[in-house]
């Protein structure tokens, strides 16, 4: 069963980290994630940074059985990365400008 759990993290690390390759590579968002996505490089860049938290947080943490000394705060790393990520995500989906049809002026 730990192969199973192993091999499907794995895989969802890779499939993440394929998508943060193409959104930072070539601007590139999965379908789905297009509308809201206002800086793809940007996202591509979070979503590298989630796979890569993630990976440290599983292989390291929670999947590599019992922690020891030096490791126990290995996993904390990669929860913190992983956080980044998804902030850095954030970041690529909001605006920071006011809406199209606001006026400055009060007519």
């Amino acid at each position: 069963m730990h192969w199973v759990l192993t091999g499907t993290c794995l895989l969802g690390v890779t499939v993440v980290a394929a998508c943060g390759v193409a959104g930072a590579a070539t601007g590139w968002v999965l379908p789905w994630a297009r509308p809201g996505v206002l800086r793809p490089r940007l996202w591509g860049y979070g979503s590298l940074a989630v796979a890569a938290g993630a990976a440290v947080w599983v292989f390291l943490g929670p999947v590599a059985g019992p922690p020891h000394a030096p490791a126990e705060y290995v996993h904390l790393t990669g929860w913190s990365l992983w956080v980044a990520g998804l902030l850095i995500q954030l970041r690529a989906r909001r605006t920071g400008r006011a809406p199209r049809d606001a006026t400055t002026t009060s007519s």
